[in-house]
């Protein structure tokens, strides 16, 4: 059988559009497609390849999992599901660990326990959620209303009700919102599909004491900034602000699929035996790939490599930036970086993607503007440079047109 673009239309729901580069190998930062062409990757599968392509850690814990035992359902007890969720536990501010496939399902769930908690300890009139705009939470019909962003939400009927919205880093408005009907207030400790925005720290702050005012619970959406991606295993250990629910995924598994909701045991109980659930949620082969990509991250000298790289990329970014004039900052934290365009520019940051594949790397965008880079990391100093230096001729191209 060919594989090509064109099978994709034939048999694929068109929900997607891929591009005509189809990937077969990897190894560290690089990738080569069908044709042998190799390409640097900034992209990491959207924030998910946080150990590169093949690493040895997770395909000798994958290979070693998959001679043992590949799936049991929830009515059994895995090993590496206790095994990680202890490591999770002993590296975070939770007792208590949910696994699931995705960070959608982790956002899911991390929603409905919530809920629950507020109908059980304050009545069925607690119940409204607070979100921002630009945010994103995933694609159920629950979390992708609770994500700020109409695009992704309408067209589908009626929405889950009790949902409103405001602007990220807008502290003013979220007092005139938030009372003591509400539930919840989820957000992105750093926002990322809606443009690489951080948060300032009296926002964060502040957010947490409204929680705490008026009993609502503070959800961290961790999925795309958790597991070293920002520098710190989890960024809200670099603000000093502690979620009540904190959810992950994408780089849990460094490539396999697995999101987790982590909380305290005090809100945990309320999720109690039938409430929620999962098939494949906490499968042993996820959670033995998890675990070696969770302790290879969890060092020291990763998680300060992830600062350092940090560095490079904004240096030579801003060398770029110097020569070409095409953006007006370089924003976010680690290796969870936006390039901003300038008004000359604004709107234009798919033409940086389509350029840069063209040179063989592979970026992405965080909207119409924002053109993100999320690579591996551990991606070695000299691939950063090579990287960079391909973006330098996309950059060129766009700006001669």
């Amino acid at each position: 059988m060919q594989v090509n673009r064109e099978l994709f239309d034939h048999v694929m729901v068109p929900n997607y559009n891929p591009s005509e580069v189809i990937p077969v190998k990897g190894k560290g930062s690089r990738v080569w497609d069908q044709k042998g062409d190799e390409y640097i990757d900034f992209a990491g599968g959207i924030a998910v390849n946080c150990l590169g392509h093949s690493h040895p850690n997770l395909v000798n814990a994958l290979k070693e999992q998959g001679e043992k035992i590949w799936h049991l359902s929830n009515v059994m007890t895995n090993e590496p599901a206790l095994r990680l969720a202890k490591k999770i536990t002993d590296a975070t501010f939770a007792d208590k660990v949910y696994f699931a496939n995705s960070g959608a399902e982790a956002n899911e769930a991390a929603l409905k326990l919530a809920r629950r908690f507020a109908l059980d300890n304050f009545g069925e009139q607690k119940s409204k959620i607070i979100a921002f705009n630009k945010g994103f939470h995933g694609r159920t019909f629950f979390t992708v209303t609770v994500g700020g962003q109409a695009a992704y939400s309408d067209g589908f009927g009626p929405k889950p009700a009790d949902i409103v919205h405001c602007d990220y880093n807008d502290l003013e408005t979220l007092k005139s919102l938030i009372d003591d009907n509400t539930c919840a207030v989820m957000m992105e400790p750093l926002q990322g599909e809606g443009g690489i925005i951080s948060p300032t720290q009296e926002f964060a702050e502040g957010v947490r004491a409204l929680c705490d005012q008026h009993n609502a619970l503070l959800i961290f959406d961790e999925v795309q900034t958790g597991v070293g991606r920002t520098g710190h295993l989890y960024a809200y250990q670099g603000l000093n602000v502690t979620p009540d629910i904190l959810t992950t995924a994408k780089a849990l598994g460094g490539g396999f699929p697995i999101g987790a909701m982590i909380t305290s045991t005090d809100i945990a109980k309320h999720l109690k035996i039938g409430t929620h659930g999962s098939t494949y949620g906490g499968n042993p082969l996820a959670c033995a790939v998890a675990e070696a990509a969770f302790d290879t991250v969890n060092t020291e000298s990763v998680l300060t490599g992830v600062q350092q790289k940090e560095a490079m990329f904004r240096e030579l970014l801003e060398a770029i930036n110097t020569k070409y004039n095409v953006f007006s900052e370089i924003r976010g934290k680690g290796l969870l970086l936006g390039a901003v365009l300038n008004e000359q520019f604004e709107g234009r940051a798919r033409d940086f993607l389509v350029a840069s594949m063209k040179h063989g790397l592979m970026t992405l965008v965080a909207g119409t503007n924002v053109v993100r880079f999320t690579p591996s990391l551990v991606i070695e100093e000299e691939d950063i440079k090579a990287g960079l230096a391909r973006f330098e001729l996309a950059v060129a191209d766009v700006v001669n047109g």
